[in-house]
């Protein structure tokens, strides 16, 4: 028995949306190596030395960095999909 022959694969990005991917999640990974640039006790925030405060705050900024890494890359997947189900592909979409 042969499994279905149905397309499921998604659509690639482009190499730009890649490229832009990738020095976003590039950006924390770079300023958090290289630690001469934080390896100091001030300025402190709160009491908290900035070499702590400093970590911290990349920890947000990582996220917010890598949460739109992510929407440019399903950006092209989903664009690239809808404007092939405004031909009647979708639910209910066959031939009357």
């Amino acid at each position: 028995m042969q499994p279905p022959t149905t397309d499921r694969r998604r659509p690639r990005p482009s190499t730009s949306d890649r490229v832009i991917a990738g020095v976003l999640v590039l950006i924390p990974i770079v300023a958090l190596m290289w630690v001469p640039s934080y390896a100091k006790p001030t300025p402190r925030l709160w009491g908290f030395p900035f070499f702590y405060w400093y970590q911290l705050l990349w920890l947000f900024i990582s996220a917010a960095c890598t949460t739109v890494a992510y929407l440019v890359v399903t950006r092209a997947a989903r664009s690239r999909n809808d404007g092939g189900m405004s031909n009647g592909g979708g639910k209910g979409g066959g031939a009357e």
